[in-house]
This record gives structure tokens, sequence and C-alpha cells, in this order.
């Protein structure tokens, strides 16, 4: 009977030993986890600070239609997409890399956004900043797309990745995903 009690002595002693490494583990875990938390709050709070200094043009179709017939000698490559778009996204960084690489010769790169309004500052402002989107960006706000869409060009069904590049009066319009090799041929054709 003796032996019994110790036995039942060792194993309570094990079992408060156990329940105390759980306790001491649980809190570490929760500090650690509430720093995650306070890491992640700060972030989202820079954030939050940056979208709100961050001005994003927003136009209608016609305030727009100036970007589609610039007579200046450039390559416009102006792109339409919206964050919630998953070919758009993939493509973005080929525009990007476009804009960069071919800057000093006179291309430039407009990406327009099609997201909706109330999505700007929760979705769209925090996408370009979150991915350091470098080229011009501006959000087309114009729910009337079945008049505006065929001013783009006739043949567009209105979804998107869609593009245009053009300088002065020569264009061509794309409504397809890109790679960047594919985008790169396009935009070297103008450049001849």
């Amino acid at each position: 009977m003796f032996e019994a009690v110790i036995i039942k002595f060792i194993n309570m002693k094990y079992t408060w030993i156990f329940i105390m490494a759980l306790v001491f583990t649980a809190c570490k875990d929760k500090k650690e986890t509430d720093n995650l938390v306070s890491n992640e709050d700060k972030h989202t709070e820079n954030l939050a600070n940056k979208t709100q200094d961050f001005q994003l043009d927003v136009y209608d179709f016609n305030g727009f239609k100036k970007f589609l017939d610039m007579k200046d000698d450039k390559i416009h490559v102006i792109n339409f997409w919206a964050t919630w778009c998953a070919p758009c996204v993939k493509e973005l960084p080929y525009f990007e890399k476009i804009n960069t690489e071919y800057k000093d010769k006179n291309v430039e790169v407009m990406l327009v956004s099609l997201d909706f309004p109330h999505l700007y500052d929760s979705k769209l402002k925090p996408f370009i900043l979150n991915n350091h989107i470098k080229s011009k960006v501006v959000a087309l706000d114009d729910v009337d797309m079945n008049t505006w869409i065929p001013q783009i060009d006739k043949s567009w069904s209105g979804s998107i990745p869609a593009t245009i590049i053009y300088k002065n009066n020569d264009s061509k319009f794309f409504e397809q995903s890109f790679t960047y090799e594919t985008l790169e041929n396009e935009i070297i054709k103008f450049l001849k």
C-alpha cells in the first residue's frame, strides 16, 4: 500500500510538472503571438497612414480620353486591370519592368484600374503601396461601360486584362495576358 501511495504521488508530481510546463509554454506562446499581432497592427496602421496620404487620380471616361490620343512621339502603354483579376495581377510585374527598362526610350506605362470605387482605400491603394508600383496608376470610374468600352476599341468585349499600345496615330489593342517577352516584342515593334 505504501508503494501505491508513492507511485500515486510521483504520478501526481509529474502531472503537475506537465501542467506547469503547459502553462509556461502557453504564456510564452501568447507573448510571441501578442508580439506578432502587435507588429501586424503596426504594419496595418503604417499602411493605413500611407494609404491616406496616397493620391490616386480618378477619372470618368470623358476625363480619361485625353490619355488615349496623345501625339507626343512617345510610345504609350495603357493596361486595364483590377486587383481582383488574377491574370492582371500576374502580368503587372512585366509592365513595371517595361516602365523601368524602356523609360529612356520614350515609353510611358499607365495602369488603369477598374477596381470598384468603394475598394480604392481598402484594396487598390494598399496593393499599389505593398507592391511598390512605380508606373502611373489611375482609376477609371465610369459605370457606363457600354458607351466607353467600344470607344477604346470596337473589338473589346470588356474583359481584362486589356492593353493599348500606341504612338501618335499608330496603335494596337490586345485583349489578353502578356508574358514579359510578348509584351516587350510588341513594344519593340513601335520602336522601329
